[in-house]
């Protein structure tokens, strides 16, 4: 029987280190100011979900962790290395945080071609263990030769976890990665992502507006709410007490803006 709880308690994530520390961060499009955090902390080896309303800064807040473009204001330490506007994080470490997004963008080659792209732009010449080991980890073995264009939704983005993961990345970053897939890919989607975290360590921050898929997957808890962090907590205190009314509005599947 699967288990979805999270598996880390209270006292083992706060011994757990920091991977990411953010300080005063604010990115500003045109004028406006679409993400504001103070301060937060990623520990390393969490699953920290990140929910709210559309337009929330959820989706900006992964381009910076995964330093697609740098912040306007403040800073965001990676393994000990500052990422801020004017310093860029070098690409060793770059390399070790990949991002699943919501629509799987898939070369026109077969399953096994799409897997193995990563591992050779990094010249990883020996793919061929890794490359079957991550599409057994994701079921996907008995499709290796076929189409990826030809896949179903839920097995696209199975092919794209496995893509991922195969790179062994310390941070996997989820862009609502089973939005609009049928309850059986969810369920193996989750399977994955939990045992990546479980058994390889792999720290996962997942923006889903999934509240059941966070409580199910989650460790930790980030509610964002116009581009300003609300509420930071473990994940039963989270959706059971919640300190914040607007936190507990949302909870409650109420409306907030």
């Amino acid at each position: 029987m699967r288990d979805d709880s999270p598996r880390r308690d209270a006292s083992k994530l706060r011994e757990a280190s920091a991977i990411y520390q953010v300080r005063d961060l604010q990115q500003i499009y045109e004028g406006r100011c679409v993400l504001s955090i103070e301060a937060l902390e990623i520990q390393r080896g969490e699953v920290l979900a990140l929910v709210g309303p559309s337009g929330a800064g959820k989706s900006t807040f992964l381009r910076l962790l995964n330093f697609l473009e740098p912040p306007t204001l403040g800073w965001i330490e990676f393994l000990g290395t500052r990422f801020a506007f004017g310093r860029e994080m070098p690409l060793a470490l770059r390399r070790r945080v990949t991002t699943v997004f919501q629509r799987p963008m898939l070369l026109d080659r077969n399953v096994w071609e799409n897997v193995v792209f990563g591992m050779r732009l990094r010249g990883l010449r020996d793919h061929h263990d890794p490359a079957r080991q991550a599409l057994a980890q994701v079921g996907l073995e008995s499709l290796a030769r076929q189409r990826a264009r030809s896949l179903s939704g839920g097995e696209a983005q199975r092919v794209a976890l496995a893509r991922a993961l195969v790179l062994h990345p310390d941070v996997l970053l989820m862009d609502e990665p089973t939005a609009n897939l049928d309850p059986y890919n969810v369920g193996l989607i989750e399977d994955i992502i939990r045992k990546a975290n479980q058994e390889q360590g792999t720290t996962v921050v997942l923006v889903t507006h999934n509240v059941f898929q966070a409580h199910r997957l989650a460790h930790r808890v980030a509610f964002l709410l116009a581009g300003k962090l609300v509420e930071v907590a473990l994940v039963e205190p989270f959706f059971n007490s919640p300190q914040d009314p607007r936190t507990r509005a949302f909870v409650r599947g109420e409306m907030v803006y």
